[in-house]
């Protein structure tokens, strides 16, 4: 038996499909196909706000230079001031690893729900509903391997060869 997925909830064999304690063989399983929901708006909006982390150091340092600028003040003032700012504007630089992490993270498992269907016992089936948009790929892809290789194989085919001929069953090694 060959394993193309497993975690914790699901797992995908060379023989069936197990999620969440169901088992579904491949062989009773005619059809899979998937749908996506439409986009969260809680996820857009913690994208928005990991947006304005990382440009609000930056904004409020330009301004704090052009504050300084537009101040007319000594040359100390404006020095303290651009100074501050400059300051502000670094801050960012420890913290900008750490929300393009977040953000790169929010941008794999994607703003929508995933749905992967099949037909099976004579109708549709929900096998799987997650928001993450990796893991559900890799175990959409897991499903298409093992369908495809528990396909009985057409007949003889005729497959190009190495050479660029065509070979058929009786000269293959």
């Amino acid at each position: 038996m060959i394993t193309y997925y497993d975690d914790r909830s699901v797992q995908v064999t060379s023989a069936a499909i197990r999620v969440d304690g169901r088992t579904f063989p491949l062989a009773e399983i005619g059809m899979v196909w998937h749908r996506r929901g439409s986009r969260s708006w809680r996820v857009l909006a913690g994208r928005g706000a990991l947006g304005a982390a990382l440009a609000g150091p930056l904004v409020a340092a330009v301004l704090g230079v052009a504050l300084a600028v537009w101040l007319h003040r000594s040359l100390t003032v404006t020095i303290a001031i651009v100074g501050a700012s400059v300051l502000v504007g670094l801050a960012v630089g420890p913290l900008a690893d750490f929300l393009f992490e977040h953000l790169d993270r929010s941008y794999a498992r994607g703003s929508r729900q995933w749905e992967m269907w099949a037909r099976w016992g004579g109708g549709p089936v929900l096998l799987l509903r997650t928001g993450n948009a990796l893991r559900f790929g890799q175990i959409y892809r897991a499903v298409q391997r093992a369908m495809e290789a528990a396909r009985p194989a057409p007949g003889p085919q005729n497959s190009i060869g190495p050479s660029g001929s065509i070979s058929n069953p009786r000269n293959r090694p």
